[in-house]
């Protein structure tokens, strides 16, 4: 997993970070139990301060994404499933929430748009 920080950007470099690990794990990219790069080994690869990645680490910690074990590291949390798929519902939500605007917008009724919902959902099974 590559992470990859701006300071052209407004979001503070430790919101990129964070954003960042959260994505590849919401995504699958990282999987419970995978390790995480330690704080000082991203900050040298990042060329950033230890602070820096160490408030990321304590804001992922925080939101139940990762776990740290002092002398063994940072890993993906294994424990906290549900956390992830009230997430992924969230970005679903925030989907079927533009869908549903643009439906009404151009006059596509419900019966129409949960018909064209669920051909989408069964094309790729």
């Amino acid at each position: 997993m590559e992470i990859v920080v701006s300071n052209k950007v407004s979001t503070p470099l430790y919101e990129q970070i964070s954003s960042q690990i959260k994505s590849a794990i919401m995504s699958g990219t990282l999987k419970p139990g995978d390790a995480i790069p330690s704080v000082r080994a991203l900050a040298k690869s990042l060329h950033i301060s230890v602070l820096t990645v160490q408030r990321a680490y304590a804001a992922l910690q925080e939101d139940g994404f990762i776990e740290t074990s002092a002398g063994k590291g940072c890993y993906v949390s294994a424990q906290n499933q549900d956390f992830y798929l009230e997430e992924q519902q969230k970005r679903i939500e925030a989907r079927f929430a533009e869908a549903i605007e643009i439906a009404r917008a151009s006059g596509i009724g419900l019966d129409r748009l949960v018909a064209l919902l669920k051909l989408l959902y069964e094309e790729d099974s």
